[in-house]
């Protein structure tokens, strides 16, 4: 068709399957397995209905930027709010990433850095991971168009100390790097107390893992008032009502209950620490995780086979078919009853 020249042909993001088989027991999207806050089931009952005929408040203005300015101790004017941490990072992508040179990120990470990159038509090259899975500060150290990685890694789960994270950011100043702090409450130490420090520092996190919220859509990133007044003059050059109401009221409840969060997230840490020696036992070696899932490779059973039965035993986990990772598995952490499923059904396999 002629009218095909004119399309923007990318190849698409994958996410991990979302089977709506009854039963299973699902452990390939990193999603919480405990409820969210009491807090947020009892303001979604007191919600008014009447709301929802009405565009919502921009984000910065509402209870939610609030809250997040009081738990992190800084400037409502220094968070961006948007659809989840996808939203967040697209956008970060087409407000900071426009040089000739290309933005770096690592050849093993979150598999939707290239496709925003492919998408904006930005340049990019990737920098390949050390032997144990480690990012090469020396590697970001040369010129480009912006940094961006994430800390702890996906789908790794490697951390990187904070001091090393300096060092990528203060030896590009020129450009904006961009820290992606997914899975930092399972492990890690925050990049945040660097954006007093650095101009072109931002930090995204989400509500999606640790706050039990992926199916609200609510992610956000914070840095100096300048770099978040760029990113919402692009916002809402695009769509000026991104967040829905619901999502403005409910993650309010989210981030206030603070002894639930962390009850939550040692409660999954714990369960980790448990899940990390039952593997061991069953012949897994994986990297020391500091995040809600663990990559593991089996010594002797091919990670695909294992992939494949566990499905036909009902359990997911997330196997990808790539180069350095394809004999990996991404098993999220469950609860505990989950989790004894799937040792159970790994003593059948391996």
């Amino acid at each position: 068709m002629k009218w095909e020249e004119n399309v923007r042909k990318v190849v698409p993001y994958t996410p991990g399957e979302q089977p709506q088989k009854a039963g299973i027991i699902k452990l390939n999207t990193n999603e919480n397995p405990y409820p969210p806050a009491p807090g947020v089931a009892e303001a979604m009952a007191a919600m008014e209905i009447d709301k929802l005929r009405l565009y919502p408040a921009f984000p910065e203005k509402t209870e939610l930027a609030k809250a997040l300015s009081e738990h992190y101790h800084i400037g409502t004017d220094q968070i961006f709010i948007g659809v989840g941490s996808d939203d967040v990072l697209s956008m970060a992508f087409l407000t900071f990433f426009n040089a000739s040179r290309p933005i770096f990120f690592p050849d093993i990470t979150y598999s939707f850095y290239d496709v925003w990159a492919d998408v904006y038509k930005i340049p990019y090259e990737t920098k390949a991971l050390d032997a144990d899975f480690q990012i090469r500060p020396e590697d970001y150290i040369q010129p480009n168009g912006g940094v961006v990685f994430p800390n702890p890694n996906a789908p790794t789960g490697v951390r990187m100390p904070l001091d090393l994270v300096e060092e990528i950011v203060k030896n590009n100043r020129d450009v904006v790097v961009i820290v992606d702090e997914a899975y930092i409450d399972f492990g890690g130490t925050s990049a945040l107390p660097l954006i007093e420090k650095y101009d072109n520092l931002l930090v995204v996190q989400t509500f999606s893992k640790s706050r039990s919220m992926a199916g609200i859509r609510i992610g956000y990133a914070m840095g100096q008032p300048r770099l978040i007044r760029y990113l919402n003059d692009v916002k809402y050059s695009v769509n000026s009502y991104t967040m829905n109401t619901a999502a403005l009221v409910l993650g309010v409840e989210a981030v206030r209950d603070e002894a639930y969060f962390e009850e939550c997230r040692k409660k999954i840490m714990k369960t980790r620490e448990k899940a990390e020696d039952e593997l061991a036992k069953r012949g897994f070696v994986f990297p020391k995780s500091c995040t809600n899932f663990i990559f593991a490779s089996h010594k002797k059973v091919p990670a695909r086979d294992i992939f494949k039965q566990l499905q036909e035993n009902d359990i997911y986990v997330r196997w990808w078919n790539k180069e350095r990772i394809d004999n990996y598995l991404r098993i999220t952490i469950g609860t505990d009853e989950q989790m004894e499923a799937l040792y159970q059904a790994l003593d059948k396999i391996v």
